[in-house]
């Protein structure tokens, strides 16, 4: 038996110019933090050769061809298992829809514990780069790089994406402490709107070209939320959020709406300094920066909204769980 643990992830900054569309002509980057919620891929080998999954649904069939979900049909090519496995998934919070790069979250996850299941060592590149190509070249989804990178390394990063297709990391090295006074200054409360991000992801990806001076501000960000975490002026993050902001509900109309505009002037009314939908937009999760001193003030008013208590997870994609049972030693 192989369990993996994968965090999910929050975005501070860049999101939208590591679609390739954008960094094949110009230069993609984005900050982003995984944080302590995660995904969890149980895996066993049957006595049988069936294939039995277990998710939101659960599948029995005897072909991987025959699997309907296809992050897993994939990841089983990929690793090449064809037969007599199980397969379970857990999630801390509902896995699709909510903004924290689920689906990219599950695809790294499964691809380590297939890999650690087949007894094969592989890295947290090649663990992101084969979850973007399951996801993005094979099954063509209109997403970007970024949460595949962040699921597998882990921490808070800098990912700059080259027109090559090379991806540069750079690691934000902070102690424990500074990822708790940074980590307890981010809030996340739940519009209760459960979106299609690959809807909203085409749409944005279609008007690239269009919009791309405002995606050139929102890469030209990423700049100044370097510069906060290094000077450690983490509170120069939250004015940050409100340009970006700003600049991404430009990028298509359905990224913002009636109730995500209603909780962000709430948020900025009550002490946020600046806020964010995380992920493509459309719903799912409020990211604030809110000052320890205003945090009272503020949960006082978002109390309506459910809030994700969270702190960052210094540590990416990992196997928690690892009994392999091999016939050569019987």
């Amino acid at each position: 038996m192989i369990i993996s643990k994968t965090p999910l992830r929050i975005s501070l900054i860049g999101g939208g110019t590591d679609l390739k569309d954008f960094y094949k002509n110009n230069l993609g980057r984005v900050i982003s933090t995984t944080i302590d919620k995660y995904i969890y891929v149980i895996i066993k080998e049957r006595f049988d050769d069936l294939i039995v999954l277990h998710y939101t649904e659960n599948e029995i069939v005897n072909e991987v061809n025959k699997i309907k979900h296809e992050l897993i049909r994939e990841a089983l090519v990929k690793v090449g298992i064809t037969k007599g496995i199980e397969i379970i998934t857990l999630a801390d919070i509902p896995s699709k829809g909510t903004g924290l790069g689920s689906s990219s979250t599950l695809t790294v996850g499964l691809l380590n514990a297939l890999y650690t299941y087949k007894g094969i060592q592989v890295t947290q590149e090649k663990l992101a780069r084969d979850a973007c190509e399951i996801e993005i070249d094979i099954l063509n989804k209109p997403i970007g790089k970024q949460d595949q990178y962040i699921s597998a390394y882990g921490g808070l990063r800098k990912f700059t994406f080259l027109k090559n297709e090379k991806v540069d990391i750079k690691y934000f090295n902070l102690s424990s402490n500074e990822r708790r006074i940074l980590g307890s200054n981010l809030t996340l409360h739940f519009t209760n709107i459960i979106r299609d991000a690959n809807s909203i992801l085409e749409k944005q990806k279609t008007n690239i070209e269009v919009k791309n001076k405002e995606l050139l501000f929102i890469s030209d960000l990423v700049d100044d939320v370097e510069l906060a975490i290094e000077s450690k002026n983490y509170n120069e993050i939250g004015n940050v959020l409100k340009k970006n902001w700003g600049a991404k509900k430009l990028l298509t109309d359905n990224i913002s709406n009636n109730v995500i505009d209603t909780m962000v002037d709430k948020a900025i009314s009550n002490g946020a300094t600046g806020c964010k939908i995380a992920g493509a937009g459309g719903g799912g999760f409020l990211l604030s920066y809110v000052p320890r001193e205003k945090q009272d003030i503020y949960r006082e008013a978002m109390k309506e909204y459910k809030e994700l208590p969270f702190m960052i997870d210094p540590f990416g994609s990992r196997i928690i769980f690892n009994i392999r049972f091999d016939s050569n030693y019987i």
